[in-house]
């Protein structure tokens, strides 16, 4: 379980947090680490040494230039933030995403993806919006700031506890889905296909949004589509496209 479970940074700017970053996933187990848009080199001697020891987690890093590459094959992508926004998404703790991991990891096709932002502004909203869910780890209030690799040694551990605990079970936590659910990658083709639908058939205007796409992504992550469904949804607006062309 703990191999298909993915730790991605963006536009991270220390090399430290990385070989901090490093060193977190190898105390609990994880050692899929995907780099997007580093803002520093991700290997320094700064890297190697606040990695102790895990900076073979360094070598094996994906580097990548956007949240799409890094994501692509992730059925389930869950982004850390600090911060409430101004549209209302699913937000978890760490220890209730810990406990559903052995569900959404039941299936041998199915992987996960904990996405961290920037250490000074953390995850845009557009970054936040192609997650499925929040998680926010409940510091104290009246000094709230968070180490990144302090933050992802949280989130790990709550995977491996979720680990041990599925070890420790006579049978799995839930029998994996009939059907593979949709990947990152499907998910952000069928989006791209819906609002250029919308746009056809001018239901919706990019030049006055009033979040119509994001409140359309929040429902659909939420309702957890799985591969199939998409092709069905993605065949109506295909269709719906068509009949469009045959009107004009």
């Amino acid at each position: 379980m703990l191999e298909r479970i993915r730790i991605v940074l963006i536009g991270t700017s220390h090399p430290g947090n990385i070989g901090g970053t490093a060193r977190a996933m190898h105390n609990m187990g994880l050692s899929d680490l995907a780099l997007v848009a580093p803002r520093c080199e991700p290997l320094t001697a700064d890297t190697v040494s606040r990695a102790s020891g895990a900076d073979h987690i360094v070598h094996g890093a994906r580097t990548v230039e956007s949240l799409e590459q890094a994501v692509g094959d992730a059925t389930l992508v869950v982004g850390a933030s600090a911060r409430s926004r101004t549209l209302p998404w699913p937000m978890v703790t760490p220890r209730a995403l810990g406990e559903r991991l052995p569900a959404e990891l039941a299936s041998a096709e199915a992987r996960v993806a904990l996405v961290f932002g920037r250490e000074d502004s953390g995850l845009t909203n557009a970054e936040l919006q192609r997650c499925h869910a929040h998680v926010h780890i409940p510091t104290n209030p009246d000094f709230s700031s968070l180490n990144l690799a302090a933050a992802v040694q949280v989130l790990a551990y709550e995977c491996r506890q979720a680990w041990l605990g599925q070890q420790e079970a006579s049978g799995p936590a839930e029998a994996p889905p009939t059907q593979p659910l949709a990947s990152h990658q499907e998910l952000e083709r069928y989006f791209e296909h819906l609002e250029r639908t919308l746009v056809t058939i001018g239901f919706h205007d990019p030049a006055t949004p009033r979040q119509l796409m994001a409140r359309l992504r929040r429902f659909t992550l939420r309702a957890r589509p799985e591969s199939m469904e998409l092709n069905i949804l993605r065949g109506i607006l295909t269709a719906t496209e068509q009949q469009a062309e045959r009107r004009e």
